[in-house]
């Protein structure tokens, strides 16, 4: 009688922990590393973990239509940053981990 007891009373505490696995994370999953749609994130540049190197950060600027890029280097969120051109304009770029490129306003 003890030993179904005890065996009763393991899988009560063990029930909870088998539960707690399945739950959806906590964690936001609504920002997707990448876009999907091919928008630009209205929060860019967001800031993270940044897989890019300098050459695929350079080919996004350019890609977006910038020309003359210069001074390119990751800060400290994980933000490529440079200083380029676009239709006659010359200002600060950003990409973000997601690929986002903006230019400051």
């Amino acid at each position: 009688m003890k030993k179904l007891a005890f065996s009763l009373a393991a899988i009560c505490l063990a029930a909870p922990v088998a539960f707690a696995q399945s739950e959806t994370p906590k964690t936001s999953q609504t920002t997707p590393a990448m876009p999907t749609s091919g928008e630009t994130n209205p929060g860019a540049p967001v800031a993270g973990k940044n897989s890019f190197t300098e050459a695929q950060a350079k080919s996004r600027i350019e890609n977006a239509g910038y020309t003359d890029v210069s001074g390119l280097k990751l800060d400290d969120q994980g933000v490529w940053r440079a200083m380029a051109s676009k239709d006659g304009k010359q200002g600060s770029v950003s990409v973000d981990f997601q690929g986002n490129v903006v230019m400051a306003k």
